[in-house]
């Protein structure tokens, strides 16, 4: 509920610098007089400032009065400055209290007396403002209708059509679908920008994706080159070993090795050979010089010279005889020593045993076998290590495979999606106006607000019968007949606004909150007859009684004054208007 409590004003309008109070929290019907002391003293009722009440309640709710003054204008003439309108109330337990001024410019707002925001310097604090009107529930024109008449306020049925829309839609509650909407499509950008940097975030990977791939396929195309030269070196040093291995290197280097026994055999086999040969010779000679000296020794011996044969004497034969018999000796010696040694040649010739076939090879030396063996062993080592040789370029690829490539995740943005269609068909129920939910809406609430105005239409005694069409367009008739707001006199369309604005009230406190004050300024004074007056009053008076409200009643008329619970008096003396602070009690006829 909101309950209105005070409301003070200073240098507001035709308040002065002497701060005047009003209250808003003694239920009842209170009807405010005015009396202008400055206009000849007879306790006139016109220009005493009663619509100052509702202006500065406007005033510190919404930061504008009722109709279009100038805020500046609404500054006391006189004193020119600070200006100050305070209004403290509570909502559901809770209290708060706003004061708003200028010169200077002054916005406090105060929950539970703690201050919420403030801007001294500029006073006009949009983003306060917005709580404000939030906690009350009601625009401004809304306000007018339901909480403040005034017979300046534009009726409800001269305005115009997208007017007179916006006030019901908001007081039927498709206004909160519109905000709903407006922040639903706050949500939608928002939605629409994380589907935006999820595209960048995910084209962003594709590139970054596309950049590795062309690196790895660049990596691709080395690692063919690579791999192609390392075939191609391969088949190359296996054809080398293949010729090679055409020649059996181990029969060779063996043939070699016996080869070498052999011919090592053989070389001492031919030097036995050639010593036995010698040795031969060696006893030829020596046969012949034996047989020589055998004959000489003869020849000596029968004193006859070997030489000559002529004879020789005895000395001299003994002296060759004896030399030449020497001889003989180291001769036959010699022949002896030459057998010893023909016989050990040929029992080294015995011990070599035959000599077989000369072993045959591909190479004349051994260090050319020697060399086409470790020429075998280069080239399969090479094809060893070229076989084993580590890619690289594989290593290289698997790495920005693993983690350089990032897998495009659509998760996020296939979310995003279904959230944008869903966001997207339930601002289209929000906002068409052939939305099933603003229909189910306006049928639950228009036959309510329907039967309200039929009701207090009848007690205002209005013959005519006005209802709310689903298209939210008013439809007037009397007999039958379609009428325009413009064709009922003065009198009947009076009773048709404090109508409408009873109902459209009781419609807002159903859906929303009830709140405890009712202004009517000066709409029963204005061509009213008596029973529509009578009428107006038993309608207030069943209000504030049933629903404790607190009604204030500006009027001209003294006549009211006995049937009211409440007067307040406004005073307008030397340019200022004061609120009488006494209220007089008065029964109620």
């Amino acid at each position: 509920m909101i309950t209105l409590k005070d409301l003070t004003v200073k240098n507001f309008m035709s308040v002065g610098n002497v701060t005047q109070a009003v209250r808003f929290t003694d239920n009842g019907l209170t009807l405010v007089l005015g009396n202008n002391l400055d206009l000849g003293g007879d306790g006139s009722r016109n220009g005493t400032g009663k619509t100052t009440i509702i202006n500065a309640l406007s005033y510190a709710i919404y930061g504008n009065a009722l109709t279009n003054i100038r805020k500046d204008n609404l500054v006391n003439k006189t004193n020119g400055k600070s200006m100050m309108v305070t209004l403290d109330f509570a909502v559901d337990g809770t209290n708060y209290r706003i004061e708003r001024g200028r010169k200077p410019n002054v916005l406090k707002y105060y929950v539970n007396e703690q201050n919420v925001d403030e801007d001294e310097a500029q006073g006009e604090n949009r983003q306060t403002q917005a709580q404000i009107e939030k906690l009350f529930g009601m625009s401004h024109d809304m306000f007018k209708h339901i909480v403040a008449l005034n017979t300046y306020t534009e009726p409800f049925l001269s305005m115009k059509a997208n007017d007179q829309r916006a006030i019901i839609e908001q007081l039927l509650g498709i206004t909160m679908l519109s905000e709903k909407a407006e922040v639903l499509k706050e949500q939608q950008r928002l939605t629409k920008d994380a589907i935006k940097e999820e595209e960048y975030r995910i084209k962003a990977v594709e590139e970054a994706n596309s950049r590795i791939e062309k690196s790895i396929s660049d990596l691709e195309r080395r690692q063919k080159i690579w791999r192609d030269k390392q075939t191609s070196d391969i088949q190359s040093i296996q054809q080398k070993i293949n010729t090679l291995e055409k020649i059996d290197i181990k029969t060779e280097l063996d043939n070699h090795a016996l080869l070498a026994d052999y011919l090592e055999k053989k070389n001492l086999y031919d030097q036995a050979e050639k010593w036995k040969s010698s040795i031969q010779s060696d006893n030829l000679k020596q046969d012949r010089l034996i047989g020589k000296l055998e004959k000489e020794i003869i020849s000596l011996k029968d004193h006859k010279c070997h030489s000559c044969g002529q004879d020789i004497h005895d000395e001299k034969q003994t002296s060759i005889l004896s030399d030449k018999e020497e001889q003989l000796g180291e001769a036959r010696n010699h022949v002896l020593a030459n057998n010893e040694k023909q016989q050990e040649w040929q029992h080294a010739i015995d011990d070599l045993g035959e000599l077989g076939h000369m072993p045959v090879t591909h190479y004349n030396t051994l260090q050319e076998a020697l060399e086409h063996q470790n020429t075998l062993n280069n080239l399969q080592t090479d094809v060893e290590r070229k076989q084993t040789e580590d890619d690289t370029y594989q290593e290289q690829i698997d790495t920005l495979r693993d983690t350089g490539v990032q897998e495009v995740e659509w998760e996020s943005m296939n979310d995003f999606n279904i959230l944008k269609d869903h966001q997207d068909f339930l601002y289209k129920l929000l906002t068409n106006k052939d939305s099933f939910i603003r229909k189910r809406i306006i049928e639950q609430n228009l036959q309510y607000l329907n039967s309200r105005l039929a009701y207090y239409l009848t007690k205002l005694g209005l013959p005519h019968e006005v209802a709310f069409q689903p298209d939210l367009t008013v439809e007037i008739t009397e007999l039958g007949r379609d009428l325009d707001f413009d064709n009922l006199s003065r009198g009947e369309r009076n009773r048709l606004i404090l109508g409408l604005s009873w109902a459209f009230r009781d419609v807002f406190e159903s859906m929303n909150t009830p709140v405890n004050f009712l202004a009517i300024d000066e709409l029963i004074d204005s061509g009213m007859d008596t029973n529509g007056v009578d009428g107006a009053l038993g309608v207030l008076k069943k209000i504030e009684r049933e629903r404790n409200k607190n009604i204030f009643l500006i009027s001209h008329r003294d006549e009211l004054v006995g049937r009211v619970n409440t007067i307040l008096q406004v005073i307008k003396e030397g340019g200022f208007t004061t609120f009488s602070t006494d209220t007089e009690f008065v029964d109620a006829k």
